[in-house]
């Protein structure tokens, strides 16, 4: 008999206890209060606030949306993986589909009139809770795709030749920086100088019209042109942000250093708060954080949970900011829900403004709005029939006297497509965005090279969704193309020295 004396591995190894990890027992240690808190206390916060709102079909499937949308924003700041994308889609649910429009049905008032019967604001309120559940299921396919695509991939671990990323060209860097300058300086000087940046909105807006730089004098035209001296100057900052987080080299340099200060006085200027809409300074914020912390779990968390605490309780407050003095309306309210009903948490009300609307007679549009959209350049004099934003012809259809009104992803897709097209829609936007998380995740690990362009955009497209979610599309595209013109100017796949920008 023969005896196998061969050594073997000790069994005991794989009993060990797993290291010891703060950060997951910080995540443990959240979670309970943390997802209590945004989908349960708040929520129960304001309901239990006294108010006159009747309590309806309405408000019971407001009360589920603002509890669904509170759950999966918990998840989104509790996940392993950062998901940016993913996060700010639910920031902005949990904000302006949640809480705020709970806050209005417990008040009995809104921000804009409901022109239409109770039926189509309850059609309205469903069709947002199903538009989120598409959202989900859009995810759950991406996840799914990437593990089949890995489990395929499993023999060759090298990944598909084609499969380069993008990186930023070293040498085509001084020419965003160029036309930064240019821009944000052509801005500044159009507008009458520094100064006028600090003194108000209002200031900014007539600016701009006394210029003559407001096209046909719709906002679209306003937004686009002005769009011109603040995108390039924010992305020429973050590239320079991300070069000098993840290059000790780059930290060396006098002159990456001196160029990056001038960038931060420039964006100052041109992208500060005062003179800014609220939703924009919010893309400038997350987009900075995003780019100079890329793997830092406690800031990813620390932004998505101030975020809502800022946009609650500090945005309805922001007009004293926005206008002179004698153009502000002064909050006086015994409630903290009030702000929430007087401001511009509007998307709700303008969805049901929409599906009613449609109901009277004007009919889907079938692809029009959104064409309108994409050719958003075109100017009127070549196109008779372009199309207005979705929330300004509504709101023009309602007789408003203020049509700048919002008109969220689900009021554009509904007015194109009706509810199968809406469904689809937002099944496909969580899975382009389930699918540009995953492939930053991968990415975004310490030891990445400074130039990629995925890492510089994905932060700016999740600062910038709080906009294109909020709408109107045909005023959120502009600052999307010069973001897109001004990334693929420096945009290459070649990975040798030259190129490199570490």
């Amino acid at each position: 008999m023969t005896v196998d004396t061969t050594p073997r591995a000790a069994p005991r190894a794989a009993l060990l206890p797993p290291p010891f990890r703060p950060r997951t027992l910080l995540s443990r240690a959240l979670s309970v209060p943390l997802v209590l808190g945004l989908s349960c206390f708040l929520p129960l916060v304001v309901v239990s606030q006294p108010g006159e709102g009747p309590r309806d079909a309405a408000f019971w499937l407001q009360c589920v949306l603002t509890v669904y949308c509170g759950v999966r924003l918990s998840a989104m700041v509790l996940t392993a993986r950062r998901k940016l994308l993913q996060a700010t889609f639910w920031m902005f649910c949990y904000m302006a589909m949640g809480v705020a429009p709970l806050a209005q049905a417990v008040l009995g008032r809104v921000p804009t009139p409901v022109v239409g019967p109770r039926e189509d604001l309850v059609q309205a309120v469903a069709l947002i809770l199903l538009g989120c559940f598409a959202f989900d299921v859009g995810a759950l396919l991406a996840r799914y795709r990437a593990r089949r695509r890995r489990r395929g991939r499993a023999a060759d671990r090298g990944g598909a030749p084609g499969a380069r990323p993008l990186l930023v060209h070293r040498r085509r860097l001084p020419l965003l920086v160029l036309a930064a300058f240019a821009c944000g300086g052509l801005l500044v000087v159009k507008l009458g100088g520094p100064a006028v940046f600090f003194s108000s909105r209002q200031e900014i807006i007539a600016g701009i019209e006394d210029a003559g730089v407001s096209g046909d004098g719709s906002q679209a035209g306003q937004a686009f042109l002005r769009g011109f001296g603040t995108v390039p100057p924010l992305i020429a900052l973050l590239v320079y942000t991300r070069r000098l987080v993840t290059s000790r080299r780059a930290r060396r340099a006098w002159s990456v250093v001196t160029v990056f200060g001038a960038l931060v006085v420039l964006n100052a200027v041109v992208n500060n708060p005062v003179s800014n809409p609220r939703y924009w300074f919010l893309t400038v914020l997350f987009a900075l954080l995003f780019t100079a912390f890329p793997v830092s779990a406690v800031m990813y968390r620390a932004s998505l949970s101030l975020g809502v605490v800022v946009a609650l309780l500090v945005f309805p407050f922001a007009d004293r900011f926005r206008y002179d003095e004698d153009n502000t309306r002064q909050i006086e309210t015994t409630s903290f829900l009030e702000p929430l009903a007087l401001k511009d948490y509007d998307q709700v009300g303008m969805f049901a403004n929409t599906i009613t609307y449609v109901e009277s007679g004007q009919g889907h549009t079938y692809g029009r709005q959104f064409a309108g959209s994409l050719l958003f350049a075109v100017p009127r004099s070549v196109w008779a029939g372009k199309p207005s934003d979705t929330g300004v012809m509504v709101g023009e259809w309602m007789g408003a006297v203020n049509t700048n009104l919002s008109s969220p992803v689900w009021a554009e897709l509904w007015i194109d497509f009706g509810p199968v097209g809406m469904t689809a829609g937002m099944a496909t936007v969580g899975y382009a965005a389930a699918r540009v998380d995953r492939r930053v995740a991968r990415r975004a690990v310490r030891g990445s090279p400074s130039g990629g362009l995925l890492l510089i955009a994905a932060p700016l497209l999740a600062g910038y969704s709080f906009i294109l979610v909020r709408g109107p599309l045909l005023q959120a595209t502009g600052k999307v193309a010069i973001a897109v013109l001004c990334l693929a100017l420096v945009a290459t796949h070649r990975r040798d020295r030259g190129a490199r920008l570490d």
